[in-house]
């Protein structure tokens, strides 16, 4: 074997393991939220009370449970128990969709000392943001004009009445989670510490997830990825669906690709099919955990959070001028941070945390 070789599968071999780091700090951080909110994440959507409060408190639900799974299962639950109507629990999983995309905008701040670099790497993680706010402005109102989301979802529910569901294993969960537990456990179940950890992890696997990728991607896998995986927006929707479906989080699959945006190997256009993807595939395992319980409510309200998403990729991506909207907000806020990086975090801490807490108390 010679040097060249010897070098490149020290890189991949470093890949694999700075990127096993990088998931662990997604993990910790979901684990140091989880700490903070689970509870109050609860309590924030018994507060719910018209289609606005629960759109903002499933934003803040999820944004401090770290998870939209565990929003819309508490929606799930709750609308089961009569807690909550089907009508009601649809604002909060809209809600769920556009909280769920804090995680790989955070992970963006991981690039924020590097100024070009951050400034793709935020564009790339807003992207999201921005495609999930507009399809809520467009079908908040339609839905609470016609409740064509909730008509869908219970006629789809009827059909599949008595369809088992199936479970995916998760290969990531399985091999990130004693590392976490350990983490979690070290720092004496912390949230505060928890979080900081975490954050100094993210940074520092970043920093060397970035210089590897680009080291080892653009040399050897730059054409493929532009060509097949992300070559036809199709092409990397159905990429994007595939992989969440696989690792069971729009979170981490739009997280691991914040990284190669940033890095310039992948660009703004290729990656806003993929984000859409991966909002179809969370949907998939909690569809099939619904159809499993067999509760008519809980596989009604999973639809809704499906045919949302699929509705909002069908009003949205095939449009160009709708479809240019989310990507020149995102370019809009990337070029604002790049003025003063303080934009970025008061972008994250007023959309995710003080607005939608904000307007819960006003509307409630």
């Amino acid at each position: 074997m010679n040097k060249d070789t010897l070098k490149v599968w020290a890189q991949v071999i470093g890949l694999i393991v700075v990127l096993y780091v990088f998931l662990v700090s997604i993990g910790l951080l979901g684990g140091a939220f989880k700490l903070f909110g689970k509870d109050l994440a609860q309590q924030l959507i018994e507060m719910t009370s018209n289609p606005l409060v629960g759109l903002f408190a499933g934003i803040l639900a999820t944004t401090l449970a770290q998870s939209s799974s565990t929003t819309t299962s508490i929606a799930v639950g709750m609308v089961a128990g009569g807690a909550l109507t089907i009508e009601g629990a649809i604002p909060v999983i809209m809600g769920a969709n556009i909280g769920t995309s804090v995680t790989n905008t955070l992970v963006s701040m991981g690039h924020i000392t590097r100024k070009e670099e951050f400034k793709r790497a935020l564009a790339g993680a807003t992207v999201h943001d921005f495609f999930n706010l507009l399809a809520v402005l467009i079908l908040l109102p339609l839905e609470i004009a016609c409740g064509y989301l909730q008509f869908i979802a219970e006629r789809m529910a009827d059909f599949f009445q008595g369809v088992g569901g199936m479970k995916f294993s998760n290969p990531l969960k399985a091999i990130t989670k004693p590392a976490i537990s350990a983490l979690i456990d070290l720092l004496d179940k912390n949230p505060v510490a928890c979080l900081i950890v975490a954050l100094i992890i993210m940074y520092i696997s970043l920093k060397f997830l970035v210089d590897l990728a680009r080291g080892v991607v653009v040399q050897r896998s730059g054409t493929y990825l532009n060509r097949y995986l992300f070559g036809a927006p199709f092409v990397a929707m159905l990429f994007g669906a595939v992989m969440t479906v696989m690792v069971q989080s729009s979170s981490i699959t739009t997280s691991m690709i914040v990284p190669l945006i940033g890095a310039g190997i992948i660009t703004l256009e290729q990656v806003f099919p993929f984000t859409l993807g991966a909002n179809v595939g969370t949907t998939v395992t909690a569809m099939l955990a619904a159809l499993a319980t067999g509760n008519i409510a809980a596989v009604t309200v999973a639809f809704a959070h499906l045919f949302f998403n699929l509705t909002g990729i069908a009003l949205v991506y095939p449009l160009p001028p709708v479809r240019k909207i989310p990507l020149k907000m995102a370019r809009a806020l990337a070029e604002l941070t790049s003025q003063s990086r303080l934009y970025a975090v008061a972008y994250v801490v007023l959309v995710f945390y003080v607005l939608p807490l904000l307007l819960i108390f006003i509307w409630r």
